[in-house]
């Protein structure tokens, strides 16, 4: 049986691993999930580490919602940086969800955000490691989680 970490945060104003939870118990079956939550997004990379040495996770989801500030989008940017390196010490993915503040026009917006980035990520981890043929079919499609895909761009000859 697989297992699928979730780190999150107590500093995020939504409960994005909630979401990605129901989620992803509606995609599929075969694995455990196993959650670990910290104070802030800096605090995810030791997370995510635990979850894959101490629960041997297959795979972790990491889950952040920084700030309106400068200073929060240089902490995200510091997890973010930790977070790659996590994945290159442990040769395993990590599913990055981070929703940034400043991407919503009110809360309303951006609890829907963090509802749906979290959810359709939620997918594509339970495709990364049980149907990897469903991301390389939607490779270069423009694919967005949370607001509208971008679509693809015409292939020029």
């Amino acid at each position: 049986m697989k297992k699928i970490g979730m780190a999150d945060t107590t500093f995020a104003r939504y409960d994005m691993a909630k979401s990605a939870i129901d989620e992803i118990k509606k995609t599929g079956t075969g694995f455990k999930i196993v959650r670990y939550t910290v104070p802030g997004v800096k605090d995810l990379p030791a997370a995510v580490k635990k979850l894959f040495e101490k629960e041997k996770c297959d795979i972790v989801m990491a889950f952040g919602m920084p700030g309106k500030e400068n200073v929060d989008k240089t902490c995200a940017h510091e997890a973010s940086l930790g977070l790659i390196q996590v994945q290159l010490l442990t040769n395993k993915h990590i599913v990055e969800v981070f929703v940034h503040e400043n991407e919503a026009k009110n809360d309303k917006e951006l609890a829907f955000l963090a509802d749906r980035r979290s959810r359709e990520h939620a997918v594509n981890c339970y495709n990364m490691i049980f149907k990897p043929g469903i991301l390389r079919k939607n490779a270069g499609k423009g694919l967005r989680q949370g607001f509208e895909d971008a679509g693809a761009l015409r292939e020029s000859r």
